[in-house]
C-alpha cells in the first residue's frame, strides 16, 4: 500500500495541517536529504481519494492529541466545542428546564445552524443520531481520541445528509503498543462541580495486526444555581428578588408559598383577592393568613441546578490483522454508558387548573368551603435521571491492489450503533391522587384518613398544602408516605439504531501531463430506526408533567457517489500546482424521493508558499424520524408577550400598544407565569402548555455552499502559515418550528395577520387574556443565510536557549446570520448575528481563541486566551436599557440593551518525570470572570449565557506509561 513520492516540507503545510501529518510526516523529514521516501496514502475529512497530501480545496481544521492534552477539558464535546466555528452549545448543561429525549447529551453545532446540520463521524463512518437527530458526543470517551478533523465546508456530496454546516470525524487510536493511565481531578473555585477521570489504553503490534483497548470512568457532580450570583434570582443578581430567607422557611427564597382564593371573608367580598398564610399563623382559623403581597413569589432558582451531574463508562477495543499481504481485517467496538442527572424547582402546583381543590371536608382546611390553593412542591424537587447505553460495532475487510501499474484501494465494511436509554422523572404529581389527597378526610384515632368513614381510599394519605414549608407531620409534604402516594415516577424509554453497509474504492485512472486523474466511488445502504415511548402516565396527561404521544419509525436509503480529482497544470511559471475536485452523490430514501448532490473545488498554487482553494457545493438534510413521525407533545415554552404592560414591546413601543389593544388586549395585561403570578421579566414560562407536532410529509432542506480561500507559508519565515477563508451558506425549505415569542411578534409587532389566527387567548378564570393556545407544527418553508470569515495564523518559533514558543491563533467572523421563518412576501427576515434570544442562542459575531505554548525540556506551559464578541438583546429593565433608540428592519423600533465582550483565560503546567510520566497542573478562567446577566437566557435556565464559564476551575492530571 505504499507509494513512492517526493518528501513534502512540513512548513509549507497550512496551518493546523503540519500537526495532523506530524506522525505520518516524521520519516519524510528524516529522509528529506535523500529526495524521497516512501509514505501510505491517506484519507482526508472530506474526500474519498487517498492522497499523500492533505492539502484539499476545503478548509479542515485538524486537533492532535498533544492539542487536546494540553486543554482542561474532559468530553470530546467540551473540546470541540471551543473551537471559533462553533456555534452556542445546543443543550447546554445550564439548561435545566430543557426536556425530551436528548437531555443529558453533549453536541456540537457548526455555524450555528443547529447540532441535527452537523455531521459527526467515527473513524469517517457515521454516528448514532437521536430520533432529532442529535449526535451525542458524550458517548465517546477522550481517551480513545487520536486527533478530531472539522470540515468547516459542506459535504453531502461525500457523506450524505446532515454535513451542511460541516463534519466532525473523530480519528481513534490504533496500532498502539504498551499501557497507557491517567487520573483526572478537578474542581470550582467555590469547592463544587467536582470532576473525576479515570482512563487506561493497552496495545499490542505485531507483524501483521495490532489491537488496542481501553476503559475510561468519568464523573462530574452538579452546581447548584444558588451557589453562583448570576443565577441566585431569577432575574439575575440586579433584581435580587426576593432577598432573603426568613426563619420561618415562608419567604420566597425558601422557594415557599402557599395561596387561598373563594375565601367568602368581608376583607375579600369579590373573591378575587389571594391570601397567605400569616408567618406566624398555626393555619387553623381565617385570622391566620394575610393578603398575599409581590413579596410572597417563590424563588425556584434555589431549587435548581445550574450545572447537571454526569456519569460515563466507557470500554472501547479496536483491532487489524492482515490477512494478505494485500487484504486486511479490521474492527472496532465501543460501549458507553451516560448518566445525567438534572434538577429543577418543585412543581408549582395550581388546584385550579387540575380542578382539584382543598375540600371542605378536609381535616386540613380551616375555612369550612373549598378553597383553590397555589403550592410550590419544594420538600420534593422534580429530577430527570437520563441514563443511555451506546453500542457500536463496525467491522470490514479493506486492502490494495495493482492495475495498469496504478494503485488502487477498496474497503467494504458494516457499521452497526445503537443508543438504548431510559429517561426516570421524579416530583411531578398524579392528579387522580392528589385529587384524593386534598378531598374530604377523616380522623380514625391517631390516623388521618381519605375519603369517609366506611368509604376509605385504601393507600391516600391526606395532603395539607397549607402546612409550612419544612414542617413535619400534619400532613405535610415531609411524609415519605404522602411523597410516595402524590408523586409516581415515570420512566420513558427510547431506541435508535442505525445499520450500514458499504463498499468503496480508489485509485488512478490514468496519467495526465499534471499527474495522475484519481477517483473515488462507492455505494452505501443505510437504515435509521428509532422510538421514543413516554410513560403511560404521560400519555393519559394525568400527571403534572408534559404529556406526549409516542414517536416511532424508520427509513431506508441506498447512495451512490463518485469523486474525481483532475490535475490540470503542474511546476509551471504561477502554477505550480493547479487541480480540480468534482463530487456527485446520488441518494434514494423511502419517504420523500431521491435526490443530487455536487461539489466542485479548485486547488491552485501559483507558487509554493500560496495556496489558493475554493468550493461550490450543494447539499440535503433528509427530516429526520422526529420531524416525520414524531407524536404530538405538550410543552410550556418560555416566551415573551409583547402586549405584557411591564416589558413587552407595548410598555414602550405606541404602535404596538395599540395593536394590541385592536385585539382586545387591555393596557394594563401582565402576563403570567407557570405559577400564575405575573412575570416580573421576559422570556418566562407559560401558564398553559401548548403542543407541538410532526409533520410526514416534510421534504428534505437543501443547501448551497460557498468558500474562498489563501494559505499562506512564507519560505522566508520558517514555521508561519497564514489562512483565511470566506464562506457562505445558505438553506432553503428549512425545517423548522417557530417559537410562540416569534408568532406573536409577528401579529402585534410586524402586523403580519396571518400570524394573529395562529393563536388564542383565554377568555375565563385566571386565563383571560393569557396565550392560551398555540398552533404550531413542523414546515418546510423559509431559508437560513449565515457568511463570514475564518482567520488562523499558527507560528513555530525557531527553537530558542530559553525554549520552543509555538503561537496559534484561530479566529471566526459571522458577518450575517439571517432567517427567514416562513415564503409569506410580508414576513420579515430576521437578523441573529450578534443578538441573543431564548430560542435562537446567543450568537456572536467574533469568536478567537488564542493558544501560546512554551516548552524546555521536560517542562511546558501553556496559555489559552477564549474571546466572545458583545451581544444585544431585548430591553428588559429601563435602567439598564442602554440602547432605548436601537432601530432595525427586524426588529423595527425595539429598545435594546448590549452587553459588552467576555474574555476567558485557561492556563495550563506539565512536567515529564524520568519514569515516562506526565503530571499537568491548570485552571480555566484562571480570573474568575462572570459574564453579563442575560434577561433573554440564551442556552439557559438562567440569566446568564449557557456556554460561558461559571467559575475558575482547577485541575490536575496524572498519566503514566508502560
Amino acid at each position: 500500500m505504499n507509494v513512492r513520492i517526493p518528501a513534502v516540507r512540513l512548513g509549507l503545510l497550512p496551518a493546523g495541517i503540519a500537526l495532523a501529518l506530524a506522525p505520518s510526516f516524521a520519516s519524510a523529514q528524516d529522509a528529506a536529504a535523500g529526495g524521497t521516501t516512501d509514505l501510505d496514502r491517506i484519507s482526508v475529512t472530506g474526500s474519498r481519494i487517498r492522497q499523500a497530501s492533505m492539502e484539499t480545496a476545503q478548509p479542515v481544521i485538524a486537533l492532535q492529541r498533544a492539542d487536546i492534552e494540553k486543554q482542561g477539558f474532559t468530553s470530546v464535546a467540551d473540546i470541540v466545542q471551543n473551537l471559533s466555528a462553533t456555534g452556542s452549545p445546543a443543550i447546554s448543561r445550564a439548561d435545566a428546564l430543557s426536556s425530551g429525549e436528548e437531555v443529558g447529551g453533549q453536541y456540537v453545532d457548526l455555524r450555528n445552524l443547529g447540532p441535527e446540520r452537523t455531521l459527526v463521524l467515527l473513524d469517517g463512518k457515521r454516528m448514532g443520531t437521536s430520533t432529532g437527530g442529535y449526535t451525542d458526543l458524550a458517548s465517546i470517551p477522550t481517551s480513545v481520541v487520536e486527533r478530531i478533523e472539522v470540515l468547516t465546508d459542506g459535504a453531502s456530496a461525500i457523506y450524505g445528509s446532515d454535513a451542511i454546516a460541516g463534519v466532525v470525524n473523530i480519528i481513534t487510536r490504533k496500532n498502539f503498543d504498551g499501557l497507557e493511565a491517567s487520573v483526572y481531578g478537578g474542581q470550582y473555585g467555590q469547592g463544587d462541580g467536582q470532576k473525576q477521570v479515570y482512563n487506561f489504553v493497552y496495545g499490542q503490534t505485531g507483524e501483521r495486526g495490532s489491537i488496542t483497548f481501553g476503559a475510561e470512568y468519568s464523573k462530574e457532580d452538579e452546581v447548584q444555581a444558588k451557589d453562583r450570583s448570576f443565577s441566585r434570582y431569577p432575574n439575575g443578581r440586579f433584581h435580587p428578588n426576593p432577598t432573603a430567607d426568613d426563619a420561618n422557611g415562608w419567604s420566597p427564597a425558601s422557594n415557599q408559598g402557599v395561596l387561598i382564593d373563594d375565601m367568602g371573608t368581608p376583607k375579600d367580598a369579590d373573591d378575587d383577592i389571594w391570601y397567605t398564610r400569616a408567618n406566624t399563623g398555626a393555619g387553623n382559623g381565617i385570622g391566620d393568613f394575610r393578603e398575599f403581597g409581590t413579596g410572597d413569589y417563590t424563588n425556584a432558582s434555589r431549587e435548581m441546578w445550574l450545572q447537571n451531574k454526569l456519569t460515563r463508562r466507557s470500554v472501547f477495543a479496536n483491532g487489524n490483522y492482515d490477512l494478505t499481504d494485500n487484504i486486511r481485517a479490521t474492527a472496532n467496538v465501543l460501549y458507553t454508558k451516560r448518566t445525567a442527572t438534572s434538577q429543577i424547582a418543585g412543581y408549582p402546583y395550581q388546584s385550579e387548573v387540575y380542578g382539584t381543590p382543598l375540600s371542605a371536608d378536609s381535616i386540613y382546611n380551616p375555612l369550612g368551603k373549598d378553597a383553590n390553593f397555589i403550592r410550590r412542591t419544594s420538600e420534593f424537587p422534580r429530577q430527570t435521571e437520563s441514563e443511555q447505553e451506546t453500542f457500536r460495532f463496525s467491522a470490514g475487510l479493506e486492502g490494495s491492489f495493482e492495475f495498469a501499474d496504478k494503485f488502487w484501494d477498496w474497503d467494504v465494511g458494516y457499521v452497526y450503533n445503537q443508543n438504548k436509554g431510559v429517561k426516570t422523572g421524579t416530583g411531578n404529581l398524579f392528579i387522580p391522587n392528589v385529587q384524593n389527597a386534598v378531598g374530604p378526610s377523616f380522623m380514625d384515632g391517631d390516623v388521618a384518613r381519605c375519603g369517609t368513614p366506611g368509604k376509605v381510599i385504601a393507600g391516600c394519605t391526606p395532603w395539607n398544602p397549607l402546612a409550612p414549608y419544612g414542617s413535619t407531620g400534619n400532613g405535610s409534604l415531609a411524609d415519605p408516605a404522602l411523597q410516595a402516594y402524590l408523586f409516581l415516577p415515570s420512566h420513558d424509554t427510547y431506541t435508535n439504531t442505525t445499520k450500514a453497509y458499504s463498499a468503496n474504492i480508489s485509485g488512478s485512472l490514468f496519467t495526465l501531463p499534471a499527474g495522475d486523474l484519481a477517483i473515488a466511488a462507492g455505494y452505501e445502504h443505510r437504515q435509521e430506526s428509532g422510538e421514543y415511548n413516554p410513560d403511560a402516565l404521560l400519555q393519559s396527561g394525568l400527571s403534572t408533567d408534559l404529556a406526549g404521544a409516542p414517536t416511532k419509525g424508520s427509513y431506508k436509503l441506498d447512495e451512490f457517489y463518485v469523486e474525481l480529482n483532475v490535475p490540470v497544470l503542474a511546476d509551471m511559471p504561477f502554477a505550480k500546482e493547479l487541480s480540480l475536485d468534482m463530487a456527485g452523490r446520488y441518494s434514494d430514501y423511502n419517504t420523500f424521493g431521491d435526490t443530487i448532490n455536487s461539489k466542485f473545488g479548485l486547488k491552485w498554487k501559483p507558487i509554493d508558499d500560496l495556496l489558493v482553494r475554493a468550493t461550490y457545493s450543494t447539499g440535503f438534510r433528509a427530516p429526520n424520524i422526529a420531524n416525520m413521525y414524531g407524536g404530538t407533545s405538550q410543552t410550556f415554552d418560555a416566551y415573551t408577550d409583547p402586549c405584557d404592560s411591564s416589558f413587552g414591546s407595548a410598555s414602550r413601543n405606541p404602535s404596538v400598544a395599540a395593536a394590541c389593544g385592536a385585539r382586545g388586549v387591555p393596557a394594563n395585561f401582565r402576563q403570567i407565569t407557570s405559577g400564575g403570578a405575573q412575570s416580573t421579566g421576559p422570556g418566562t414560562q407559560s401558564y398553559s402548555a401548548f403542543e407541538s407536532g410532526s409533520n410526514p410529509e416534510l421534504q428534505p432542506e437543501t443547501s448551497k455552499t460557498w468558500t474562498a480561500g489563501l494559505v499562506y507559508s512564507p519560505n522566508f519565515v520558517q514555521g508561519l502559515d497564514v489562512s483565511l477563508d470566506w464562506w457562505k451558506i445558505r438553506i432553503n425549505n428549512v425545517i423548522a418550528a417557530e417559537s410562540v415569542t416569534s408568532i406573536l411578534n409577528q401579529c402585534y409587532v410586524l402586523g403580519v395577520a396571518s400570524a394573529c389566527d395562529r393563536f388564542s387567548r383565554g377568555t375565563e378564570g385566571r386565563t383571560v387574556n393569557q396565550v392560551v393556545d398555540v398552533t404550531r407544527t413542523l414546515i418546510n418553508g423559509g431559508y437560513q443565510e449565515t457568511a463570514g470569515y475564518d482567520l488562523g495564523i499558527k507560528y513555530r518559533l525557531p527553537e530558542f536557549s530559553f525554549g520552543k514558543i509555538v503561537v496559534d491563533w484561530k479566529t471566526t467572523y459571522v458577518d450575517y446570520l439571517e432567517y427567514k421563518r416562513d415564503n409569506e412576501a410580508e414576513t420579515p427576515v430576521e437578523q441573529h448575528t450578534s443578538w441573543a434570544t431564548g430560542d435562537w442562542g446567543a450568537n456572536f459575531r467574533v469568536r478567537s481563541n488564542l493558544n501560546v505554548d512554551w516548552s524546555l525540556g521536560n517542562l511546558g506551559v501553556n496559555w489559552a486566551v477564549r474571546y466572545y464578541s458583545s451581544m444585544k438583546e431585548p430591553c428588559s429593565y429601563d435602567t439598564e436599557c442602554n440602547l432605548p433608540d436601537f432601530n432595525s428592519a427586524y426588529t423595527l423600533g425595539q429598545p435594546t440593551r448590549k452587553v459588552g465582550s467576555n474574555t476567558f483565560h485557561d492556563v495550563q503546567v506539565r512536567y515529564t518525570l524520568p519514569w515516562q510520566a506526565t503530571v499537568s497542573v491548570g485552571a480555566n478562567n484562571v480570573f474568575n470572570h462572570e459574564g453579563p446577566v442575560m434577561y433573554s437566557q440564551p442556552n439557559s435556565s438562567f440569566s446568564y449565557y449557557g456556554g460561558f464559564d461559571i467559575g475558575r476551575y482547577y485541575y490536575m492530571k496524572y498519566t503514566q506509561r508502560f
